[in-house]
């Protein structure tokens, strides 16, 4: 009879058979009642979760011995690998309908599948699991750095510290990655960015970004007056920059002569005008007379015994048609003209006294009964004297070698001014 999992056979000729984890199926030749007699065959089934071993039928031999042994052994599926960066946990073993779910380290991500179970064909349910480091570095980067420029300067010297990467999975990096100026460096007026990227032994990329922000405190610009030049420091317009006024030949700077920007945002000083120059004919010296040209104007004196004299006509004759180049150079020209005490003396139109006249002939040592031409820089120092008519383009050519001169075709080529 049959007793739960096991078959028993109670016979006079072959023992009983037990099958642990599965049962006998048996026939007798002639139909008898005990089915383990001479010639009975029994098919041998395990369980499920066991397999067979040994031959599928059991046959009850004259020897009063069954023809083989047979035995169900439990279902067992192959160990499983275990992956790299990782592990798994089972609930019975390798054993059939046991069920195995891997994990992976701190930093990993499973591929595959997470769980496992061990079929009756011997085979593992879904795909062989690995763990991959998918997740990126992790890098932090300074907030955003402002600054803002010092007096006298359009950039600003910015540092920060140098981010550092960490990783989550094996703690191993490449160097970090500089996108942009490094710290220390100097940066101009604007929004600047930073990025910093590292990257894992699998690739994974951590990037992060911040904002350089470098400010100039402004005055807003200052215009040059009418009539005049204006030439500033730094752009013009920058805390701390200063800008110096001028004014061209024939006028005079009224106001601040130089102005700054201060940290409050304001010009220091009043504003500049350029007024027509008012020249003092009533002063009681030739060197007050003088005064009144320093660091303004340069001075062409001629001299002439007489106003017949040739030299003296032909001299006014050359410079008549040059008016434009004498004021581009801001040169002025004083006309003495006769001798002692019949002598006067003029400036465009205004005509100076004859005592002024004399000394002014005295003072500059101009000889009273021969035609001369004295030149004076702006300093009233004598920088050329000719005894003869001079040509405009000899007296420009010498006035264009000053060293005023130069800083003033530099400013009038900025200006667009001249005599084409």
């Amino acid at each position: 009879m049959e007793t739960g999992n096991s078959f028993s056979i109670k016979t006079p000729w072959c023992s009983p058979i037990k099958v642990k984890h599965g049962n006998a199926n048996c026939r007798t030749p002639q139909g008898e009642y005990y089915k383990n007699v001479l010639g009975t065959r029994c098919d041998i089934r395990c369980q499920k979760g066991y397999e067979l071993h040994g031959p599928q039928q059991l046959i009850c031999q004259s020897n009063k011995r069954w023809s083989g042994k047979v035995l169900c052994k439990q279902i067992r599926c192959p160990t499983l690998s275990m992956p790299t960066n990782g592990g798994f946990k089972c609930i019975d073993g390798a054993y059939f309908n046991s069920r195995c779910e891997y994990y992976c380290s701190p930093g990993y991500q499973l591929k595959g599948d997470r769980t496992v179970t061990c079929m009756d064909n011997k085979v593992w349910s879904g795909r062989p699991a690995s763990c991959v480091d998918m997740e990126p570095p992790r890098i932090q980067c300074p907030s955003v750095k402002e600054k803002t420029a010092e007096p006298n300067k359009l950039t600003a010297r910015v540092f920060w510290e140098t981010p550092e990467g960490r990783d989550t999975a094996d703690g191993i990096l490449t160097d970090v990655i500089l996108k942009g100026p490094s710290p220390g460096s100097h940066f101009s007026e604007g929004d600047h960015k930073i990025q910093y990227t590292v990257y894992d032994r699998a690739e994974n990329k951590g990037t992060c970004k911040f904002l350089v922000k470098v400010r100039v405190r402004r005055c807003g610009k200052l215009n040059a007056p009418e009539n005049g030049y204006i030439k500033c420091t730094g752009d013009g317009d920058n805390y701390g920059a200063t800008c110096e006024f001028s004014c061209i030949g024939g006028y005079e700077l009224q106001g601040s002569p130089a102005r700054v920007c201060q940290y409050n945002l304001g010009w220091s000083g009043t504003e500049p005008t350029c007024t027509p120059m008012n020249i003092n004919v009533a002063v009681r010296t030739a060197a007050a007379l003088l005064d009144q040209f320093y660091e303004k104007r340069r001075l062409l004196i001629i001299s002439t015994p007489t106003a017949a004299n040739f030299f003296y006509r032909l001299q006014l004759g050359l410079l008549q048609p040059e008016q434009c180049g004498l004021d581009l150079r801001h040169v002025t020209v004083i006309e003495l003209v006769g001798v002692f005490p019949a002598q006067i003396g003029r400036i465009g139109v205004k005509m100076l006294p004859p005592a002024l006249a004399l000394q002014l002939r005295l003072l500059l040592r101009i000889p009273h009964y021969n035609f001369n031409v004295v030149v004076m820089d702006k300093h009233g120092m004598d920088k050329e004297r000719y005894p003869f008519p001079a040509t405009p383009a000899q007296l420009f050519a010498l006035i264009d070698t000053f060293p005023l001169r130069k800083e003033e075709m530099k400013l009038q080529a900025e200006t667009g001014q001249s005599c084409t």
